[in-house]
């Protein structure tokens, strides 16, 4: 009977994942119940779209990009950022300029790290806290880290119902009637993962509900000109930009920094 010691832990599984995403849908709905207004009058700027896509790394990454498309800042294929005007606009660019150090010369991955830890990052992300846009940070289980435990779950039930499928049956039961109480809590885990994916989806780790469709707002404006370039960089990632030179400086890896 050591299969409904197994049984027993995949309902555990299932169960307290699927519970966690209940809980975490309803406490979204009632945060984008209170902020309803939030989204109201907002204009995104480049750095708060960056920041809701992902997180304060892209804010980071869309301000490199967007110094070097000004020819400020130097980013080699090599993966080097290297300072061309070192007075910054804005406090993030200075941010940035700073994370490159005196020399004027850096490895960009340092750079991305620093630059993204700053204190500037962590005022727009409090600003966006504030106006009901991001996920306040520390807040407890989100929708999209939920939906990853319920995937975990299933994955782990799955593995459970193999492994009783497997042990030796020693009191007559059918393995077929095992494998259908295994699949009880796998469907339940599916269940939950297709109904989160069609009320809740995307799920998103920075932005909250309103924020979410301010980004969607924001990339069904019409493109062509350099500020929409720099909107998707900021929206999908370095996977956006087309010159490859440019993307090479960011997905160059032979020589991983160490501080």
């Amino acid at each position: 009977m050591f299969w409904v010691l197994l049984l027993l832990l995949a309902w555990a599984f299932a169960g307290t994942a699927c519970t966690r995403l209940c809980l975490a849908a309803v406490h979204s709905a009632a945060a984008d119940t209170d902020v309803t207004t939030a989204d109201r009058g907002h204009d995104l700027t480049l750095y708060e779209a960056a920041f809701l896509s992902g997180g304060p790394a892209r804010v980071a990454d869309v301000t490199m990009v967007s110094m070097a498309r000004q020819r400020r800042l130097l980013l080699a294929h090599t993966g080097w950022a290297t300072v061309v005007d070192p007075r910054g606009r804005d406090e993030i660019e200075q941010s940035v300029i700073g994370a490159i150090g005196p020399d004027g010369q850096s490895r960009i991955a340092p750079v991305r790290a620093r630059a993204a830890g700053a204190e500037a990052v962590r005022r727009l992300a409090d600003r966006l806290v504030g106006a009901g846009l991001a996920v306040p940070d520390g807040a407890g289980a989100t929708v999209g880290a939920a939906v990853r435990q319920v995937r975990a779950a299933a994955a782990a039930v799955a593995v459970l119902g193999v492994t009783a499928l497997l042990l030796p049956v020693q009191t007559g039961t059918p393995r077929l009637l095992v494998g259908l109480w295994f699949a009880l809590p796998l469907a339940l885990s599916l269940s939950c993962l297709a109904i989160a994916r069609f009320e809740v989806h995307p799920y998103s780790r920075w932005a909250s509900p309103a924020g979410q469709r301010l980004l969607g707002a924001l990339t069904r404006r019409p493109a062509g000109d350099e500020r929409s370039f720099l909107t998707s960089v900021a929206v999908r990632g370095i996977r956006a930009i087309g010159e490859p030179e440019l993307r090479a400086a960011f997905t160059h890896r032979d020589q991983p920094w160490r501080e």
